[in-house]
């Protein structure tokens, strides 16, 4: 008994419990884990990526190139993510039509299965942005207030302040965001995608990206009323100085037509 109580004393003995209890634990894992599961979730991942690799030699290789690596006629794609892909595609920007000074948006050709093939294929030739889930771009529960504030700040220099969208330089335009869904708007601003700028979460995390979605949601809604009556497409002030000129002046000249003609009228009488 002195011999045994003498070794639990020992300095390595309470190393030799941890080593054991650690043994019998990945034991016990390694028997009830469930591997079939893993297993069977990497088998569908492998086939998502295989038959991701045959749409893309099939709908894309001509202009990114065989594997992704990019050509004179499209942009390399390794390391864009699934994010991107599951925006152009479902969107119908991709394939492209022609070349053009960007690419419009479109009927989309893919179905939403083959698209997250697509997107299997590019996310395995480098890392990037992933698909959000719903959680992520909902706008249930985002404050559509600072939306609006965050929107005014970053994005509607480009996109008009309640995103109808406007010209740019050499041909390319922002185009108009209402009938936009959430989880393109929000893939848009991971990503980035032709002229726009990206906004990973490191730039704006993804509950602000949230509140901007809200704010649009808001002020594209059909229920939406114009506090200052008929909102002129919501155009901002091109329109409005036009609409005043057009409309103003030519009141105020109707006005002194009348006003020459009466006084003309006085004078014969």
């Amino acid at each position: 008994m002195k011999k045994l109580s003498a070794r639990r004393r020992h300095p390595l003995a309470a190393v030799v419990v941890l080593l054991l209890a650690l043994a019998v634990t990945g034991g016990l894992y390694a028997v009830f884990a469930p591997a079939d599961k893993a297993q069977a979730d990497e088998t569908a991942q492998s086939l998502a990526i295989d038959e991701g690799k045959k749409l893309f030699d099939v709908g894309c290789a001509s202009c990114h190139g065989t594997g992704g690596q990019g050509t004179s006629d499209g942009p390399s794609l390794v390391g864009v993510g699934a994010a991107a892909v599951d925006f152009q595609v479902g969107t119908g920007r991709m394939p492209l039509q022609q070349q053009n000074a960007q690419a419009p948006r479109k009927k989309v050709i893919y179905s939403q299965a083959e698209i997250d093939q697509l997107a299997a294929y590019i996310a395995s030739l480098g890392a990037g942005p992933t698909v959000p889930t719903e959680k992520e771009y909902s706008p249930q529960g985002a404050d559509a207030a600072k939306g609006g504030e965050l929107f005014r700040t970053n994005c509607a220099q480009c996109h008009n302040f309640i995103g109808k969208g406007g010209a740019l330089t050499k041909g390319k335009y922002a185009p108009p965001l209402d009938g936009v869904s959430p989880k393109h708007i929000y893939e848009a601003m991971q990503t980035g995608p032709q002229n726009m700028p990206s906004f990973p979460d490191t730039t704006m995390p993804s509950q602000n990206k949230k509140d901007i979605i809200a704010y649009l949601d808001a002020v594209n809604s059909d229920k939406t009323v114009s506090p200052g009556g008929l909102d002129l497409g919501g155009l901002g002030p091109v329109t409005e100085g036009l609409f005043g000129w057009i409309f103003g002046l030519g009141v105020l000249i109707a006005i002194a037509v009348w006003v020459a003609a009466r006084t003309a009228k006085a004078k014969k009488s």
